[in-house]
């Protein structure tokens, strides 16, 4: 099974990026996504950015996985 992860890029350097997930950094390689800019948030897998992602995708996704550690429901707002 593969697993895939957003964070924000918050500094390039070169086909580096340092993203952020959870308040944890990283470095991520933009080999795949030359044109990701700081700001953005970026799928991770294996230590590389797959794809850009919509800010709304990630509250979606977070709070599905909220949900299903046992928060309250919250994901109809969030639509």
């Amino acid at each position: 099974m593969c697993l895939a992860f957003p964070a924000k890029i918050l500094q390039i350097d070169g086909d580096l990026a340092t993203v952020e997930r959870a308040g944890v950094k990283r470095a991520a390689s933009l080999m795949q996504l030359p044109k990701a800019r700081v700001g953005d948030y970026v799928l991770i897998h294996a230590g590389f950015a797959m794809q850009v992602v919509d800010e709304r995708e990630v509250q979606i996704r977070d709070a599905l996985v909220a949900e299903m550690n046992g928060a309250p429901r919250t994901v109809e707002r969030l639509t």
